[in-house]
């Protein structure tokens, strides 16, 4: 409650100097993932091999993102921070929340939450990585040892306004972590005729059931991507094939060997194909919608009690017409975090 307080002041600080002198017009560009146009190498793909269990943790971050209150120029969020760590068939997870307020218009705003989002995961990955027992009162529960996984959900980019952390990537290096970055999907993989690059790739070449294709593009530190781009098909009962990207300092292993522990958790039927843990965390990272009721009324009594609600209320109804022509009652209720 005490974090609710203080992300409560922040909110009610930026919306005043918001209502009393305006925002500034203009959107701060940040830097694009780029899209990467290669030709299908058959020679670039291994075959996998299927392992029942692997004795090792595989952890995952993820952050989801939830609209409390919002309107053309600003907004009122909550994140959701969560994680999850898999041994077998153990499980045990956590989460953090908070709630943060944003002055733009949508992309301005939209850019702002990437960078929040990751940053929590990038803070809560590395927290765990520094923890003896990530709970005190699981002693069975410890820290992550060399051979264990971490997944993060999205691209190898680190640093900048739309990166991971460096300190997580570099303290992975210290514990020999196997750090590996799990996209959902990657709209910026193209074949050489501009189609996407992951199904243009299980098409031609399934000759394997499961496989890595390694590499599709190598790491580049200069441009922020610090790990080998591949491809991963996990299981072969799913036609899904993800973009995984390798860290650095692990492409002295053979891909093959390194991807085929994430076969052992790649077979629950919620998420056939993809690793549990990475669906774990995502599911673990949404609110119910009583908790984000209960956030947004303590926003609209903060903003009540500061003589704030009357004139962004007035601003709500400016933005939100098409919302409630759909039935929307209130804004967390739309499914796509892109409606910022």
């Amino acid at each position: 409650m005490s974090k609710l307080s203080e992300d409560l002041v922040q909110m009610k600080k930026k919306l005043g100097e918001y209502v009393n002198v305006g925002r500034l017009v203009g959107v701060h560009e940040v830097r694009r993932e780029p899209v990467i146009a290669v030709t299908p190498d058959k020679s670039k793909m291994k075959p996998l091999k299927k392992m029942k269990s692997c004795d090792v943790h595989f952890m995952a971050v993820d952050c989801s993102t939830r609209t409390l209150k919002r309107a053309n120029n600003w907004g009122v969020y909550l994140f959701r921070a969560a994680y999850a760590l898999v041994k077998r068939r153990d499980v045990h997870w956590g989460y953090e929340e908070k709630v943060c307020t944003e002055i733009g218009d949508a992309h301005t705003r939209g850019n702002a939450l990437t960078h929040r989002r990751i940053e929590l995961e990038s803070k809560m990955a590395l927290r765990l990585l520094h923890e003896e027992n990530v709970e005190a009162d699981q002693d069975s529960l410890r820290s992550l040892d060399k051979g264990d996984y971490i997944l993060l959900d999205g691209g190898s980019f680190f640093g900048g306004k739309r990166g991971f952390w460096i300190s997580l990537y570099e303290e992975s290096l210290r514990r020999n972590i196997n750090l590996l970055c799990v996209s959902k999907q990657s709209s910026t993989l193209h074949d050489e005729k501009g189609r996407d690059f992951i199904a243009a790739t299980t098409c031609a070449f399934s000759s394997y059931p499961i496989w890595v294709y390694h590499p599709v593009e190598e790491a580049n530190k200069d441009k922020h991507l610090y790990g080998d781009v591949s491809i991963v098909k996990l299981c072969g009962d799913s036609p899904r094939a993800f973009r995984c990207d390798i860290m650095e300092y692990l492409t002295n292993y053979e891909a093959n060997q390194l991807i085929s522990p994430l076969t052992s958790i790649s077979e629950d039927p919620r998420c056939l194909g993809y690793p549990v843990t990475l669906w774990l965390a995502h599911d673990f990272s949404t609110p119910s919608n009583s908790k984000l009721l209960h956030y947004k009324y303590q926003v609209e009594e903060t903003l009540a009690d500061a003589g704030l609600m009357d004139v962004l209320h007035m601003e709500e109804l400016a933005c939100d017409f098409p919302d409630e022509l759909h039935g929307v009652k209130h804004p967390f209720q739309w499914e796509w975090i892109e409606r910022v």
